[in-house]
């Protein structure tokens, strides 16, 4: 694939951004300053490669059209490295990597620092599974007394308990009931820019 056909395919993941949807073949055409023969090569690699799919006269968005590029190493946070390539290896897809089961995933904002020790911070984007199991150890949403909260799921004298990652707070016992709501299983958080 050519160099421009990653320029067209990075203009056209800034544009469905603002505006939504797929531009038409005719709007691509006068954007881009090209024909509408060189804009339908172009979407035809596009659905080859895996990143638009067509639904009736529409084009939309494919899995891969929101995956990212995966640098081939790591970026290291202690010793800083001679030599860093930039360069990305195959697409990576946040969803996919944060979400197994669609229909079972809930995204919720994180209000408070009880487990800022955690790594988790107020203001960050909490990807819990729902389910009802969970085991020691395991970061969990529950409702504790009917009020729900993001601790980490322990057992105390066997009883269950929930522990913050925050020295500062106690540790939680239900005095009637402790059900789980679901279990973290990613985080998401944005930095200013």
């Amino acid at each position: 694939m050519s160099q421009s056909f990653h320029d067209r395919l990075a203009w056209l993941r800034d544009r469905y951004r603002k505006l939504g949807r797929i531009p038409s073949c005719r709007e691509l055409a006068k954007d881009w300053g090209v024909s509408s023969t060189a804009v339908w090569k172009v979407i035809d690699r596009l659905h080859e490669h895996g990143y638009l799919q067509k639904e009736g006269n529409r084009w939309l968005p494919d899995e891969s059209f929101f995956a990212r590029p995966m640098a081939p190493s790591y970026l290291p946070a202690g010793v800083p490295n001679e030599q860093m390539q930039d360069d990305g290896s195959d697409g990576f897809a946040i969803d996919s990597f944060l979400v197994e089961h669609p229909s079972r995933t809930v995204l919720y904002t994180v209000r408070g620092d009880s487990m800022i020790d955690a790594g988790i911070q107020d203001g960050d984007v909490a990807v819990l599974e729902l389910s009802s199991q969970a085991k020691e150890g395991d970061i969990v949403a529950a409702y504790v007394d009917g009020r729900l909260t993001l601790k980490k799921l322990a057992r105390i004298s066997g009883e269950y308990v929930l522990i913050p990652c925050n020295k500062m707070y106690p540790v939680i016992k239900p005095e009637r009931t402790l059900e789980i709501y679901g279990v973290l299983v990613g985080l998401a958080r944005k930095y200013g820019r």
